[in-house]
């Protein structure tokens, strides 16, 4: 466990902070004044529940069933029955660090006091994230509207001691079994605390959070392979100028030349030619790269916009307000979220058919300007990188399936009540999906675009730094390249890694400075 402290307090947290709980372990601490928060909502609910006037959420039934009042005897009751009835998904388990972003993300809303959740609840929250408890959670379940319901409840349930658990060591227990090996008692949900674990955007957000953090290291990833490409293909570093691209403003295009432009500096194979009509122009995949590349960035930072305003919410219904009054909302639904993790999902699509046109560029001898058929050490009598290509098409080919948008189907649910859904935890899990496949996408680019640039160096051609630097941290890393009786498949697995973990960006920034 990281021994980095995350302080939750009342006016949200940091993308940083849902990576450093979710995936490196961080403690989380309730700040003094998220304490006060919630003790003074939690007055002002206690006083609502002792009123003969019904209140959503605090003395009625829920969805399509709030119409009925429901008698002080029997509250305790139905806010442990909506956790018990809401925890009904099925399918895989989901991973454990999308579970950890969304338990902490909903303890960032409950501590916002706007929910009137009791601090000892709060307190619980974070006492299972300290202990590395992980409740099992499943792949289907939430509509992503009235909150990411089913997974929401698999995690209410472990706070309520019932249901299984994954425990720091990694096996799955009953969770009161859990609780009890780490002196954690088990809440007793009272009015309101049962709808206000339920009722957020966190499992969408989480993911998205965690897919940006993602996506930056692979957009810097794919603007150095598509440099690698550009040079292998003894293209031209002319359209990366500066002022071509300051006539087209878009900010993650400028950036994404620039980082091109500074990992090709010094390069001797950009602008020579091997045939004898010199090329006026490079294909597409080479010369747009940095439009393409760019605007993926672009869609990135506004993504990380609709995250840090997510983030900043108080997401529940009803809600808390300062001067008193509980009221209900609609801010459950996720149509935001899920936009931008569809968006999100289309670049990361483009970006992958980017990169796989250029290595399929790579790999023709026909237009490839000399380099070997598929980069074979001796074609013919092996294939080379024929079929590392055909895996990246179809990687690819599913990345455009991903790519069709989530968010623009509704189901109705609760009987009508919940007529317009955003599907946004679908939205989140098949992005997911799609940034696993972009790293491996670009890991295929890169280890064909080092392989031709030690092609290249061979014939007496002196590569960018960069680039040499990019060859040799991947060669120390263990992917060799082609040869006579060796398997590709631990290299590309190397390959995927080196590209995943931001090795390759690590081994270029000593030469080019910082890349953005």
């Amino acid at each position: 466990m990281d021994m980095h402290t995350v302080v939750v307090g009342t006016s949200g947290t940091t993308a940083e902070d849902v990576v450093a709980v979710a995936r490196h372990g961080a403690r989380v601490e309730l700040s003094s004044a998220a304490v006060d928060a919630l003790a003074a909502s939690r007055l002002i609910v206690d006083a609502l529940a002792a009123k003969p006037e019904p209140v959503y959420g605090v003395s009625t039934g829920f969805g399509a069933l709030a119409s009925r009042h429901i008698s002080t005897e029997l509250r305790a009751q139905l806010q442990r029955n909506i956790v018990r009835s809401h925890a009904a998904g099925m399918g895989p388990r989901v991973e454990r660090e999308v579970v950890r972003a969304l338990m902490f993300l909903r303890l960032k809303t409950v501590a916002s006091g706007h929910t009137g959740v009791r601090p000892e609840v709060a307190q619980t929250m974070a006492d299972v994230l300290n202990a590395g408890i992980t409740p099992v959670v499943h792949e289907y379940g939430s509509l992503g509207c009235s909150g990411d319901l089913a997974p929401l409840s698999h995690c209410a349930l472990t706070l309520m001691g019932e249901g299984d658990a994954e425990g720091p060591d990694g096996t799955v227990r009953p969770a009161g079994e859990l609780l009890a090996a780490h002196g954690i008692a088990p809440v007793e949900l009272r009015e309101k605390e049962g709808l206000a674990l339920l009722n957020g955007t966190d499992g969408m957000l989480g993911m998205l959070v965690m897919a940006l953090a993602d996506l930056r290291t692979l957009y810097t990833s794919a603007d150095i392979t598509a440099a690698l490409s550009l040079e292998a293909l003894l293209g031209t570093d002319k359209v990366l100028a500066p002022e071509l691209h300051a006539i087209r403003p878009h900010p993650g295009q400028g950036v994404s030349a620039d980082n091109m432009l500074r990992v090709l500096a010094g390069s001797g194979l950009t602008g020579h030619h091997q045939d004898d009509a010199p090329r006026v122009q490079d294909a597409y995949s080479v010369r747009c790269a940095p439009q393409v590349n760019g605007a993926g960035r672009d869609t990135l930072d506004y993504a990380a916009v609709v995250a840090g305003r997510e983030l900043a919410s108080s997401v529940d219904n009803p809600v808390v307000l300062p001067d008193g009054r509980v009221e209900s909302n609609g801010n459950f639904h996720g149509a935001p979220v899920a936009y931008v993790l569809d968006f999100l999902a289309i670049v990361a699509a483009d970006l992958g058919s980017i990169c796989e046109r250029r290595t399929d560029r790579l790999l023709d001898k026909n237009r490839s300007h000399g380099l070997p058929p598929f980069l074979a050490d001796d074609a013919g009598v092996d294939s080379g990188l024929m079929i590392a290509q055909y895996t990246q098409a179809a990687l690819v080919s599913e990345m455009k399936r991903l790519a069709v948008p989530a968010s623009a189907d509704s189901i109705p649910s609760s009987a009508m009540q919940e007529d317009h859904v955003s599907m946004g935890w679908s939205a989140a899990r098949k992005l997911r999906t799609a940034v696993d496949n972009l790293a491996r996408i670009v890991a295929v680019e890169l280890y064909a675009a080092t392989r031709a640039v030690e092609i290249r160096a061979a014939e007496g051609l002196v590569p960018a730094a960069a680039s040499q630097a990019a060859v040799a941290a991947l060669r120390a890393a263990g992917a060799e390249g082609p040869g006579p009786d060796r398997f590709l498949a631990p290299d590309l697995a190397t390959a995927d890694t080196f590209v995943r973990e931001g090795a390759l960006v690590a081994a270029v920034e000593p030469v080019t400075g910082p890349l953005a």
